[in-house]
């Protein structure tokens, strides 16, 4: 039995939660997420808590799915009601984001700019030219936005430029050593 999928999953207020067969919808004040549940986890709302339960004596890969769905349950109920971002920093000389529209404009040291459609359900933001914030209620699609935009242009290890989360560190390695 999975320690995580034991937890019950809270629901706020202003979120609904359906499940109808075999397909779990969860609607709130950000949006509307809906993700089909595997038919060996059984889901029981009641009240205002979701539970998830698998049977005692199931295979090891139906206990590793009882965790997991009960994890991505719980980030649907988290995106819906307050939602998920992802910070990203540009480090380079002349390197800089901006936004227009539903698109990001990046300029990093490729010899045209790089435009990144924001997909529906995302938000893009830049606090200041070397910062930039997507913002969205799948934690899914947060995340993949972001990893094509740290994609654009990978950070370098001997100046560590280019686009690395904000919390990432970057090891830099010693450059060549001048002869004798």
């Amino acid at each position: 039995m999975s320690r995580i999928g034991k937890k019950p999953i809270a629901i706020p207020a202003g979120v609904t939660v359906n499940f109808n067969d075999g397909v779990i919808t969860v609607k709130g004040p950000k949006g509307t997420l809906s993700r089909s549940i595997d038919s060996c986890i059984t889901v029981e709302i009641d009240g205002a808590v979701i539970n998830l339960s698998c049977p005692h004596d199931a295979e090891r890969d139906v206990q590793a799915k009882h965790g997991l769905y009960r994890a991505l349950i719980a980030n649907m109920v988290k995106g819906v009601s307050e939602g998920f971002s992802r910070n990203l920093v540009i480090n380079g000389v002349g390197y800089k984001a901006a936004v227009q529209g539903d698109k990001l404009v990046l300029n990093i040291g490729y010899s045209h700019p790089i435009e990144v459609v924001a997909p529906q359900g995302i938000k893009f933001d830049c606090p200041t030219a070397t910062d930039i914030v997507v913002s969205g209620f799948d934690k899914e699609l947060v995340g993949q936005t972001a990893a094509n935009i740290k994609a654009k242009r990978p950070v370098e290890p001997y100046h560590a430029y280019g686009v690395r989360y904000k919390e990432e560190t970057v090891t830099l390695k010693e450059g060549k050593k001048a002869g004798k």
